[in-house]
């Protein structure tokens, strides 16, 4: 480490806005739960437990208590509470990685450039820049969503149906051939490519009125309410991607019926065939599984039956291949 670069205590310190001065056992005491229920928490967050070591700040006691409050005043009770921690925990790291990242490459291109006064630009001070709009950004999106999640729910309320279980379609979208791509190109090029893979994916789904439930590198699962905007989900994927000559060619399976929806993800039989219908699909093409062809309306799409083979999990399943008529 060179002399102008700060100590990561420094870093952490100058990002935190405090410096430790709590043990584990200290922050328990000092919000009235019992040792093990504050190391449940901090786990649940995502972060390493410290032994006897001072790693806690008044943020984190103030954190804590109001988890805390929420608990003692009724509204959820601790291992809800460790669930809401434990989603909030991931999401945040995974923002957090994102967000870093891309700081770090734009200070690199503003040190490379020769316009560009290199010696003062860092990715702390790019952070630090960018907290308090990026806090407020956070924020309204977070409502922005919580009031879709709402109206799903709501939805859901009114067709009388569990809220925890619904019908949907699910796809997968998958990357030909990856561990083959991934080793002739260097680990920038990797990144760069799984970053726009990601992007251009998720704009067509979000387009297109569906959700993102995760991306996995190579692949992305996505889910739609109406089979039809599933569809056009996986074309526009292969359109924005598997028909770039800048990309690699993509391979797309949909799958339809009754999935669990739990902590923002999707569980059940048809995410896992969507995710084996790919195996499938030949490059840039669309597979479907009998449940999805029955829903599609027969006379926007010709949908034509492929020999029976068996799929791992499920047996002998005939997929279906499908075109727009």
């Amino acid at each position: 480490m060179s002399g102008d670069e700060p100590a990561p205590e420094d870093l952490e310190k100058a990002i935190l806005g405090q410096a430790p001065s709590f043990n584990a056992q200290e922050i328990a005491t000092r919000t009235g739960v019992t040792l093990e229920e504050a190391r449940r928490l901090w786990r649940a967050l995502g972060f390493p437990e410290h032994g006897l070591e001072t790693a806690f700040t008044d943020a984190d006691a103030e954190a804590l208590s109001t988890m805390l409050a929420i608990v003692r005043s009724g509204t959820v009770d601790f291992d809800l509470a460790l669930n809401l921690t434990r989603a909030v925990g991931q999401t945040m790291a995974r923002l957090a990685d994102w967000e870093v990242s891309t700081l770090v490459t734009r200070v690199e291109e503003l040190t490379d450039d020769p316009e560009s006064d290199g010696r003062s630009v860092s990715a702390l001070r790019l952070i630090q820049d960018l907290s308090a709009p990026f806090e407020e950004l956070l924020v309204y999106v977070w409502r922005r969503h919580l009031a879709a999640a709402v109206a799903r729910v709501e939805a859901l309320r009114a067709n009388e149906e569990d809220l925890n279980t619904v019908q949907l379609t699910v796809g997968f979208a998958d990357i030909v051939s990856f561990t083959a791509l991934s080793n002739r190109l260097t680990e920038e090029r990797i990144g760069d490519l799984v970053e726009l893979f990601e992007s251009r994916c998720a704009d067509v789904v979000a387009a297109q009125r569906g959700r993102v439930i995760k991306s996995i590198g190579d692949s992305v699962l996505f889910v739609s309410d109406d089979p039809v905007r599933a569809y056009d989900i996986a074309e526009g994927i292969i359109n924005v991607v598997g028909r770039d000559s800048r990309m690699p060619d993509v391979r797309l399976g949909l799958a339809s019926g009754s999935v669990v929806m739990r902590l923002g993800d999707v569980f059940g039989p048809p995410v896992n065939l969507a995710a084996r219908l790919t195996a499938v699909a030949r490059r840039n093409r669309i597979i479907i599984d009998a449940a999805t062809a029955a829903l599609l309306p027969p006379d926007e799409f010709e949908t034509r039956p492929l020999p029976a083979r068996p799929v791992r999990g499920f047996g002998i399943v005939e997929p279906v291949a499908v075109r727009r008529a």
